[in-house]
């Protein structure tokens, strides 16, 4: 295990032991809740969360309090729900159809407004009617790392250090172009956060978002792993060579 800025860097010998891990770090966090309280987690879309999800829903059904969570999004393509790439799609299939969370407490990004700005706002009131503070408090994000240095949809150049929105709409350099995501304020205030990171390709990334003078408008990832207190890092041996 190495400790690099305020990050808890995890390292695993195989993707099996890493979710293992992981999903028994999440059933504890969530398993803590008291009382009436619940448990806010946002999911990363995307594939290196899938096994993930999939252990979580297949291992984890019964031994983790679901009815406490209150589920969003990072972040999500601008295509219909039931598209392919959706992020929700993904997350449903391989979670949210296996576990028994209330759907009342499932909260999905709205992709069917013309105007993505709209979306946006959307999700924003839906975040403040769960969220009574300037900035929303998620008991647990959960992000992934992109070879380019993006996380959530925030791209290289896209980021404002002086954001006081909590979603926007943001372009992605591959297609689908068009996003939704969670502004850096917002997964910089989060409880927790975890970073998925696997596989050789983002070796060279990891090692420049870790950087103490990473820059954060090149390096989106970057600003939260500066800015946020408690960020652990699961990575695999091939993604973490360069360390």
């Amino acid at each position: 295990m190495i400790r690099s800025m305020k990050s808890d860097i995890r390292i695993f010998s195989d993707l099996a032991s890493l979710n293992e891990s992981a999903a028994q770090s999440m059933k504890e966090s969530i398993n803590k809740t008291d009382g009436s309280a619940q448990y806010s987690l946002a999911l990363a879309g995307g594939n290196t969360p899938q096994a993930l999800y999939r252990l979580l829903a297949d291992k984890y059904v019964h031994n983790i309090t679901w009815d406490k969570v209150r589920l969003f999004w990072g972040d999500e393509r601008y295509v219909s729900l039931e598209d392919s790439r959706s992020n929700f799609r993904m997350a449903r299939e391989t979670l949210l159809d296996h576990v028994p969370i209330p759907s009342k407490h499932i909260h999905p990004m709205q992709t069917d407004y013309p105007d993505p700005n709209d979306a946006a706002r959307a999700y924003e009131l839906t975040l403040r009617s769960h969220f009574h503070s300037k900035w929303p408090r998620f008991n647990l994000i959960i992000l992934g790392l992109g070879g380019d240095g993006h996380t959530a949809s925030l791209f290289s150049k896209s980021v404002s250090l002086e954001e006081k929105r909590w979603v926007i709409p943001s372009r992605a350099p591959i297609e689908p172009t068009q996003r939704l995501t969670l502004t850096l304020p917002v997964l910089s205030n989060a409880e927790q956060i975890f970073f998925i990171v696997t596989g050789a390709d983002k070796a060279k990334i990891l090692k420049k978002v870790l950087a103490r003078d990473a820059d954060v408008i090149s390096y989106p990832a970057a600003g939260v792993l500066q800015k946020n207190t408690s960020v652990t890092i699961w990575t695999d041996k091939d993604a973490s060579k360069l360390l």
